[in-house]
């Protein structure tokens, strides 16, 4: 196959009948757009809860937000690095189409759970615990050596695997949304790939894939001739624009709620930027690699220091209205980081980045950092963030209490999920056990799914017999 041939290539034969006016990017993106996927995303949290206001944004438009950013910085970097483009590119995996990369930033929150990321802790912790009690059963009035003792935790990690916001991104699109006979939109292989932030098994990274999509990704990108662990230009431009979208929009949001003030006495705050340099010193991010508390702190207040000297230029300029200038703001970070992205070599492979002078801009990738992290310890610290994520654990973990067991479960649960598990285990290679399915039954509700039927099931709402599932 050629390099169009490859990008375009679909897991499985393209039923399209009649309809031949659209190319494959365009029936990609369509099919993200109308799946129940991507709608679900509107009743999902992405820092306060979906539903808390009119204004704040959920999954779904931060995910439209993305989409814009990474189609204007796909066709900026176009013009500036021609290379790109696919009619001269001379690697599948280096190359950068628009639209493919809109198709990614639709897709790229698919996979989380209800109530934001501490969902997503929660189904974690749950499905770790279940594989140590399940350990533990194995090994239960023996005298395991460690080596004995450590094939039986490989083994029960192999078939109950991990829970994780980007490995369930697969799962949907390549299993649990439905195209005719097809499990999974069967979207191309440049929309898979460029999608794949982790490219990676789950046993080999904790936020790797399962084994289950793993297999045909990692068949495709043997395929493509993709070096191992590197990701395509398309996957490190949408991630790169992910980042940007967080590190300005989600402080937009925290300042429309009064969670962030825009003065020196709260941005020069030392708690809170005491705060900024722990949550920056939990990251793994190479360019922070080697740096002491000391050093990130004065990295933090040089940021916040040209946050406030910004904020307070364009407030004249915006007639001192708060809301104007906060718009304002937001777009002068976005404009800056798109602009100051580029290609640059990476080992055997290349690097979608922001560069300076033709080399990577390490400093601009901490400045990022930085606004990231800062909208992070002022907002999912708050008191009544707090207070919502303590609730949803309890929701999420109650759920999964009431769904584990299918002996008592099994008349509670949707009859399509019922019979797409039975399915799947006369398949000679099951997909799912029950446990995961649970997981992933779960992780696909909206926070007020959840909320809904966790009233129903204990008690503190009663539905009717009328409501839809």
């Amino acid at each position: 196959m050629n390099i169009q041939e490859l990008r375009e290539h679909r897991q499985y034969p393209d039923n399209i009948g009649q309809e031949t006016n659209r190319a494959t990017f365009e029936r990609d993106y369509s099919r993200l757009i109308h799946s129940p996927t991507f709608r679900r995303l509107q009743g999902k949290s992405q820092v306060f809860g979906a539903g808390t206001g009119d204004y704040y944004r959920t999954r779904l438009t931060h995910s439209l937000e993305v989409a814009q950013i990474a189609r204007e910085a796909a066709r900026s970097m176009l013009r500036a690095y021609p290379a790109v483009a696919a009619d001269g590119a001379e690697h599948p995996g280096l190359i950068i189409d628009p639209e493919v990369v809109e198709c990614a930033a639709i897709s790229h929150d698919f996979g989380h759970p209800p109530f934001g990321h501490k969902g997503e802790e929660v189904l974690e912790h749950i499905l770790e615990n279940l594989i140590e009690d399940k350990v533990k059963q194995e090994l239960e009035g023996r005298k395991a050596s460690p080596e004995e003792a450590r094939r039986t935790r490989d083994a029960v990690r192999r078939k109950y695997e991990h829970f994780e916001g980007n490995a369930h991104n697969f799962r949907l699109m390549m299993f649990l949304e439905k195209r005719e006979n097809i499990d999974g939109l069967n979207l191309s292989d440049a929309v898979l790939l460029g999608t794949n932030k982790y490219p990676f098994p789950g046993t080999e990274n904790k936020k790797g894939m399962y084994r289950h999509e793993w297999e045909y990704i990692s068949f495709i990108r043997d395929q493509w001739g993709i070096p191992y662990g590197k990701k395509t230009f398309e996957a490190q431009l949408m991630d790169l624009c992910d980042d940007i979208a967080y590190s300005a929009h989600d402080l937009e949001d925290g300042i429309k709620a009064g969670k962030i003030e825009v003065h020196e006495h709260f941005l020069f705050d030392s708690h809170i930027q005491r705060l900024i340099v722990e949550k920056i010193m939990t990251l793994e991010d190479a360019f922070w690699a080697g740096w002491t508390p000391e050093r990130i702190q004065v990295k933090v207040a040089e940021v916040l220091t040209s946050f406030l000297n910004i904020w307070n230029a364009k407030m004249p300029i915006c007639d001192h209205d708060y809301s104007r200038t906060r718009r304002e703001v937001k777009a002068y970070w976005v404009s800056l980081f798109v602009g100051s992205l580029g290609v640059v070599d990476d080992g055997d492979w290349q690097k979608v980045t922001f560069v300076k002078d033709g080399r990577e801009d390490e400093d601009m990738l901490r400045t990022v950092s930085v606004l990231k992290s800062f909208a992070w310890v002022t907002m999912i610290r708050d008191l009544r963030v707090q207070r919502l994520q303590k609730r949803s654990a309890w929701v999420i973990t109650r759920l999964w209490d009431a769904f584990v067991d299918p002996a008592t479960s099994i008349s509670i649960i949707p009859g399509d999920w019922l019979r797409r598990f039975e399915r799947d285990q006369r398949k000679e290679k099951p997909i799912w056990t029950w446990e995961h399915m649970i997981i992933d039954y779960i992780a696909g509700m909206t926070d007020a799914y959840a909320e809904k039927i966790y009233n129903e099931l204990y008690g503190l709402k009663v539905g009717t017999i009328y409501d839809m599932d």
